[in-house]
């Protein structure tokens, strides 16, 4: 029987050597996602323990309360009239901390609620942050938390150099498996070694654990993904970010849901499900013969009827994606063989527009590297699908093992 996981923010607030790790004046890297068991903020915990030495907060992309919807809407400043306390945003005229900010700062707390795909860009503001700190000399405290999507399964191939964004900061693959702490170790050993670092572990979590096993209440870590589940299909449903096909955003299931004008859903899904026995029986044929990759899931078809964003107030015909066991559900390899179909069935085309302030192709910034995208074009075959996704996972493994806690 699972046993309730103690996140590091629970830990900091119950036991002194944790405090005694945050020395001098503080400052606090969080958002609205980050909460306790029973629903306490962790601006209010963090006022609570530290009174008058909490002297600065910092909010990530979609604002410390997590109301921004899309992606380029940037957070000003503000001022909190309830905790006056001073709220700077670090996706608005910078994306890392300066030196005005920080002044008088001897140690920054980080809690963020992450989700386990590299384009998520809690971890960048992390890593900016460290870096940043390391140059002034503050301390960094990162409080762990679970990662929605398990600690064991990693999807997608590893980010590119060439194609280091925002949306990419780490050589990481798409669906990475590691927690935010871990995430925090790799960032010190690859790019901030002398940063004063320092962890508050997580208690009972377990890397086979998705979030119905930690016995924590789900608070939307952005506005998009509204329950567990959406983190699970987010991994392979934000590819759809670099495409003009709907992934559900303007409805109340975003990421879970893909589609567009003009699809008739049944005979789609139908189509569809065919299409996807052939990866399913090329996993058999690999050496796991017993995996059957429809366990993972089932396409659900559906009408959807956007209120903003892609196809905003036209129906959409498509399908919902529903983790069914969602230990073996490869998300990532769904969402990214689907490309190809959608691009064979409809109207399909690339996103080109800015994305997350670079130019070209967006799915290869949001993907890591031009591969997923010459595949598609090319309507290549399921071996070289199968080659592209693991590329880069040899060099990983070997930087997983270094940075693991659990």
């Amino acid at each position: 029987m699972a046993q309730n996981v103690i996140i590091g923010l629970e830990r900091l607030l119950n036991e002194l050597k944790w405090q005694e790790l945050c020395v001098g004046n503080i400052a606090y890297l969080s958002h609205s996602a980050a909460i306790t068991r029973d629903l306490t903020t962790g601006l209010s915990a963090m006022k609570n323990c530290f009174g008058k030495r909490l002297k600065k907060v910092f909010g990530p992309q979609h604002g410390f309360v997590t109301d921004v919807q899309d992606n380029m809407v940037e957070t000003d400043h503000t001022h909190h009239p309830y905790f006056d306390l001073p709220i700077y945003s670090l996706y608005g005229e910078t994306r890392s901390p300066n030196q005005k900010m920080l002044s008088g700062i001897d140690t920054l707390i980080i809690d963020l609620q992450d989700v386990g795909t590299r384009v998520y860009t809690y971890i960048t503001t992390m890593s900016l942050a460290m870096e940043k700190c390391n140059e002034l000399g503050i301390r960094v405290v990162v409080l762990d938390r679970p990662n929605p999507v398990g600690g064991l399964l990693f999807e997608g191939p590893v980010l590119q150099k060439k194609w280091k964004s925002f949306v990419g900061h780490h050589p990481i693959p798409q669906r990475h498996s590691l927690t935010i702490a871990e995430v925090a170790i790799l960032e010190k050993l690859l790019h901030c070694p002398d940063v004063d670092l320092h962890i508050v572990p997580m208690k009972n979590w377990k890397r086979s654990y998705l979030w119905k096993d930690t016995g924590l209440p789900w608070v939307n870590p952005s506005p998009n993904l509204s329950t567990p589940e959406s983190a699970l299909t987010f991994c392979g449903s934000v590819l759809y970010e670099g495409t003009n096909i709907s992934e559900g955003r303007g409805t109340t299931r975003a990421l879970e849901v893909l589609g567009a004008p003009g699809i008739e859903p049944f005979s789609f899904v139908e189509q569809t499900n065919k299409e996807l026995q052939q990866l399913s029986q090329a996993f058999k044929d690999q050496e796991n013969k017993e995996f059957n990759f429809f366990d993972g899931f089932r396409l659900r078809p559906i009408q959807f009827f956007p209120m903003f964003q892609k196809f905003s107030r036209q129906a959409c015909g498509g399908f919902h994606i529903h983790p069914q066991n969602s230990s073996s559900f490869l998300s990532w390899h769904l969402g990214a063989y689907l490309l190809r179909i959608f691009k064979a069935s409809t109207e399909f085309k690339w996103n080109d527009a800015p994305y997350e302030y670079e130019t070209g192709f967006a799915i290869n910034y949001i993907n890591g590297g031009i591969e997923l995208k010459d595949w598609v074009d090319k309507e290549g075959s399921i071996e070289e699908f199968l080659r592209l996704s693991t590329l880069g996972h040899d060099e990983f493994k070997n930087l997983r093992d270094d940075v693991l806690i659990y």
